[in-house]
């Protein structure tokens, strides 16, 4: 079975699908591993590194796809990338279907098996699959260090001769996995911190990492998640007075960082201009939602910018900024979802269809668009 990684095309995409070790782990079980000669350049893995693994370097694009049964994705596959699948391959990356469902039809005219692997149900078992918590996990302590460079104060408590330097005050908005690691980070550098998030259950967790829980109490938050563990979209009444909340907490903090995304749907609004314009000179908001419409009005995707003496950092692929750690989770979450469905003996892709995972991530299938959030 021939399993094909080739480079992201995608402009600013520094990660990449397989690293050494799963090239090594997928080698050793027999199968054959074709790398496109420097598809891993910026994660640091080196054309002479995944030869080393047991990989076969190809020099060209065609040459990684051509026969291939397998191809292993970080984006979205291009057209390009698609004229040199066979029919039958089986693509797996994060392919973004509530954004490019276009895609999700080419696929389909490709004939290509396509699975999303932001689409990995949050269960036990799919744990080692999640690539959205490897990599928000990434992105929620980058966005502190992001945040810290560009403040202009120290983020701890310092006691000298000359005077006491006061700690920065950071708050959180929205505690999953990124908000989570933030807080943590934040917390590491000698921050006093804060978050808030619309799910009740995230109250134990944020209070666990030593930061205070600020939201609105109320019986539409005891509802506010989903079976998946994300949270819901919540009523204007509501989302109204946890505006006027975080408003009057937003003028006491020097560091905001901003990770609210609901699947599907564009990111929720927390700060407007309004509150951008009560923060203090010298502030920092970091938007880890800018991709998704932000979740500051002011944000802008690729670009920090100067609001009344508060920066706006919006950084797109902020987990793509720790390339190297990234890449790796990234490609044991793809070995983790593949290898159960590779038969030992034949050493052959057997796809259980039935799989409550592959039910879960299948895309397309035969020619058809076959999950039922996005099949016409």
């Amino acid at each position: 079975m021939k399993v094909a990684v080739p480079k992201e095309r995608r402009e600013g995409e520094t990660r990449v699908a397989a690293s050494p070790e799963t090239v090594k782990k997928f080698v050793q079980m027999g199968l054959r591993v074709f790398i496109e000669s420097g598809a891993g350049i910026n994660a640091s893995f080196l054309d002479e590194t995944y030869a080393e693994a047991g990989a076969y370097i190809a020099a060209s694009a065609q040459e990684t796809l051509s026969e291939a049964d397998v191809v292993l994705k970080v984006r979205p596959a291009d057209q390009s990338e698609l004229a040199l699948m066979k029919s039958g391959a089986h693509l797996i990356g994060m392919l973004e279907p509530y954004d490019d469902l276009e895609g999700a039809r080419r696929y389909a005219e490709a004939g290509v098996d396509a699975f999303c692997m932001e689409l990995v149900p949050r269960i036990t078992r799919a744990q080692s699959m999640d690539v959205l918590s490897s990599q928000s996990n990434l992105a929620g302590y980058r966005s502190v260090i992001d945040a810290a460079g560009e403040f202009t104060r120290a983020m701890p408590m310092m006691m000298t001769a000359a005077g006491t330097v006061p700690p920065a005050r950071v708050l959180v908005m929205g505690a999953g996995v990124a908000g989570l690691q933030a807080i943590a980070t934040a917390k590491r550098l000698g921050a006093i911190v804060s978050a808030t998030d619309v799910r009740p259950v995230a109250k134990e967790q944020v209070e666990s990492l030593g930061a205070k829980f600020v939201t609105v109490e109320s019986e539409e938050m005891a509802q506010a998640e989903t079976a998946g563990g994300y949270a819901k979209e919540m009523s204007d009444e509501y989302k109204a007075a946890q505006a006027q909340l975080i408003a009057q907490t937003l003028t006491k903090q020097d560091i905001v960082i901003c990770t609210a995304l609901i699947p599907g749907r564009p990111a929720p609004t927390l700060i407007d201009d309004a509150m951008v314009a009560s923060m203090r000179p010298g502030s920092v908001i970091v938007d880890l939602a800018v991709e998704r419409g932000g979740n500051c009005t002011l944000s802008q995707p690729g670009k920090t910018i100067a609001v009344n003496g508060v920066k706006i950092l919006g950084h797109v692929n902020v987990a793509g900024r720790l390339a190297v750690d990234a890449s790796a989770l990234y490609a044991k979450n793809l070995y983790a979802f593949l290898i159960p469905h590779v038969e030992e003996s034949s050493k052959q892709l057997n796809i259980d269809w039935d799989d409550e995972i592959i039910a879960a991530t299948a895309l397309t299938r035969n020619g058809q668009i076959i999950h039922p959030q996005f099949k016409a």
